[in-house]
């Protein structure tokens, strides 16, 4: 039995699709070293709540 993708559904798709193209765009400018260390950067950030901090010395 298949359902109709809900509203949250397509908003999470729209979120990857704008993932996907910006991991693309960080591969072909820097590399998949770096974009993968940035996306799991961000995965920890977000696991410690710290999104949207301002770091300063």
């Amino acid at each position: 039995m298949q359902t109709e993708p809900t509203p949250e559904d397509h908003s999470k798709d729209e979120f990857f699709e704008r993932l996907a193209n910006l991991s693309e765009e960080m591969v072909a400018k820097h590399g998949k070293d770096f974009s993968m260390g940035a996306l799991v950067l961000a995965a920890r950030w977000i696991a410690e709540n710290r999104v949207g901090q301002l770091k300063t010395n």
